[in-house]
């Protein structure tokens, strides 16, 4: 009896992923509960496990390829041996099916299992004349106006998918003048800290005159690389992006003396981490200073929907971090009632966790205000951007020894800038200096954070 795998649930607001890479081959033994198949989504890498022993009979989708929730991965045959591997494909099976195969598979029935498969398989690929396209890249190709009998599919399956037609745009000339397509360019973008990149759009350079001569041959061409955005990447740049068109977003700068935080930890290190067994960081009263400033100002942990402000009377706190991938951004659920270790267990986890690329969906979600700190990279001075929909992202920079002006005397302190980006809709020019004010005053004095929790 054959099994479908299907694309899962992938959490709230996403209903796309792409296929990462196949853990099983066609034709290997499968385990109840092992995975098979890895999803790259928008947030975070998702496993599909089996869910009964048998045999990879077929691989529906290959890497690279964009699949919604219900969409068929692959075909597990039950009937198989778990210790026996399903027969090598003939030829003919091997060869990429026609239009005219398709278009008789998708007038069939959905294979069923016994019970545990979806009752509904997932969308079958369409046939556009006499060329097979996956409902993405037929979409794309619409969109785009791009004739599918010209574009070549990439995949043994012999669908055209969405890469495929990106990867035939891309291989065309610049487009007409007349014509409003519009291109794509990356560009570093500070967004919660330094390395993030964001796409936008600039109008398309106009096409050289019919009479032109072909490019020089001492052109860059052959010196350049064309490297394909992962959907992690592509949403990163696309929210960013979104982020700065839909907020009315402001940046107010402080500067804080460490000098006191910094003698602080010098002193309790050693204690700090014998008792607790992590170090002491600087997060931990960044985070603890934030929430004291939220509690006076509540419009800064809040967030718009429609003509209403949603104020949260719970705190929390996202705490962005630079993942190979890109930016990621797990929560402190209710930080307010976590202690500074239990605070620097959870980043030193969350951090772990990113860099082997298991952090879940539930570690993402959500979030009243964020922290991020760029000066882990060397950053100096930088305007945070805010991580929608709240409304309010505080950004810490690099500690570097100044001169300052204390007591009538000029003195070599420790201090670093920080800014505040903030939504101008519901946040004033005026709570957004007051926050950054009582932050600088918890921070420089560390003790009224022990006293006022």
């Amino acid at each position: 009896m054959a099994m479908q795998i299907v694309v899962p649930e992938l959490g709230e607001s996403i209903t796309e992923a792409t296929v990462a890479r196949w853990l099983k081959q066609q034709g290997e033994a499968v385990k109840v509960g092992e995975a098979v198949v890895v999803l790259e989504t928008d947030k975070v890498d998702l496993e599909v496990g089996a869910e009964k022993d048998g045999v990879l009979a077929k691989i529906e989708r290959q890497e690279g390829e964009d699949v919604q929730i219900g969409d068929v991965l692959g075909v597990i045959d039950e009937s198989a041996s778990a210790g026996t591997s399903a027969p090598a494909p003939t030829p003919e099976q091997a060869a990429p099916p026609k239009a005219e195969q398709i278009a008789a598979q998708q007038e069939k029935p959905p294979a069923q299992g016994n019970g545990s498969a979806r009752p509904e398989s997932a969308p079958a690929p369409e046939v556009d004349g006499d060329v097979a396209v996956t409902p993405v890249g037929k979409r794309m190709a619409e969109e785009r106006q791009v004739d599918l009998a010209k574009v070549e599919p990439s995949g043994t399956s012999g669908r055209i998918t969405k890469s495929d037609v990106e990867r035939y745009l891309e291989s065309q000339p610049a487009a007409p003048a007349a014509s409003t397509a519009r291109a794509t360019q990356t560009v570093p973008l500070v967004a919660g800290s330094p390395g993030h990149e964001a796409t936008f759009t600039t109008p398309p350079k106009p096409a050289a005159p019919t009479s032109a001569a072909t490019p020089s041959p001492n052109g860059n061409a052959q010196r350049e690389e064309r490297v394909k955005m992962s959907r992690r990447r592509r949403t990163i740049a696309q929210r960013l992006v979104e982020a700065q068109h839909t907020a009315a977003m402001l940046t107010t700068f402080n500067e804080i003396d460490m000098t006191a935080v910094m003698d602080l930890r010098e002193r309790r290190k050693e204690m700090f981490k014998k008792k607790f067994e992590i170090g002491l960081g600087l997060s931990s009263f960044f985070i603890k200073a934030s929430i004291g400033a939220l509690k006076e100002f509540p419009r800064l942990n809040a967030e718009i929907q429609g003509d209403e402000i949603v104020l949260k009377h719970y705190y929390d706190i996202g705490v962005a971090i630079g993942a190979e991938e890109g930016l990621v951004v797990p929560v402190l659920r209710d930080a307010e009632r976590m202690s500074f270790a239990q605070i620097e267990k959870a980043i030193k986890d969350f951090a772990a966790r990113s860099q082997a690329n298991t952090l879940t969906l539930e570690d993402l979600r959500g979030g009243t205000f964020t922290v991020t700190n760029g000066g882990v990279f060397g950053s100096m001075l930088s305007t945070p951007i805010i991580n929608a929909p709240q409304v309010g992202i505080l950004g810490l920079h690099k500690i570097e020894d100044r001169p300052i002006a204390l007591n009538g005397q000029v003195v070599i302190r420790q201090m670093m800038y920080v800014a505040l980006s903030y939504d101008h809709r519901i946040v004033d020019g005026r709570e957004a200096v007051q926050f950054l004010v009582r932050v600088k005053q918890l921070v420089e004095e560390p003790e009224t954070l022990l006293i006022e929790g």
